[in-house]
């Protein structure tokens, strides 16, 4: 918790467009679509933008919710399912989370509208994960929210950060990766050698293989793509990462 008694969480399996990140930011029609959403589910309103229309600096935000979670991430932020509306349960009490439960909350909706990229972690159970990538198979193959726009796998350009800001949709994590990269000033031709320093290790599930992300993620030039779809990669926290 802050100051203000508020604490950020880490919305489990699911990752949408960038808002704000070290100055920059994903397509924003798309990346505020997902805001409207999470807000309206949850009840929130008579909210006030900042001038980039990036951060909530007031909203009538008093509204009943909950989180379900059993873990916490390197920041200390609970990895949640999100829901609005009360619980009869007690606070600190065990769930049972299943298949019927994930389909009220937060996570699910963003998925099974188009609006956020499926991005999973090793602590995610697969009875779990599966329904969330039925959604996002559904909302792909009816072309709802970021799935006609996607780029992930499909291969982009980077000759610079701004295509990236304006117009390519891409899986956050790797848009992250490559702000972290070329806000420094880097090249294209280096981009993998960082990912390879990074050394993020991920299971891909159609292998069941472990590797790296440098190792799913394609440079040519300036043209860059994910080798494997998101919803196949597992990535693992706290995992010692061999140099293989």
């Amino acid at each position: 918790m802050n100051a203000r008694g508020h604490a950020q969480l880490r919305v489990e399996g699911v990752d949408a467009l960038e808002t704000h990140y070290q100055g920059y930011h994903q397509p924003m029609k798309l990346a505020r679509a997902a805001c409207r959403y999470l807000l309206s589910y949850l009840g929130i309103d008579e909210v006030v933008w900042d001038e980039s229309q990036s951060r909530v600096i007031k909203a009538q935000d008093e509204t009943e919710g909950y989180i379900l979670a059993r873990s916490t991430e390197a920041n200390r932020r609970p990895v949640a399912f999100v829901f609005a509306g009360g619980i009869e349960h007690r606070d600190g009490s065990e769930v049972i989370l299943d298949e019927s439960i994930l389909k009220r909350s937060l996570n699910y909706g963003l998925i099974a509208r188009g609006l956020a990229y499926p991005t999973y972690y090793n602590g995610l159970f697969s009875d779990l994960r599966l329904p969330l990538t039925r959604a996002m198979a559904s909302a792909r193959s009816e072309g709802r929210g970021i799935w006609p726009c996607d780029l992930t796998t499909k291969g982009f350009f980077v000759p610079s950060l701004e295509p990236l800001t304006e117009n390519v949709v891409i899986l956050p994590k790797l848009f992250r990766r490559l702000v972290d990269y070329m806000g420094d000033g880097g090249m294209m031709d280096g981009f993998r050698a960082h990912l390879q320093a990074r050394c993020e290790p991920l299971v891909r599930v159609s292998q069941v293989h472990f590797t790296r992300l440098d190792a799913v993620v394609d440079v040519k030039g300036d043209r860059v793509r994910l080798i494997e779809s998101p919803e196949n990669l597992i990535f693992l926290d706290k995992v010692l990462c061999k140099k293989s």
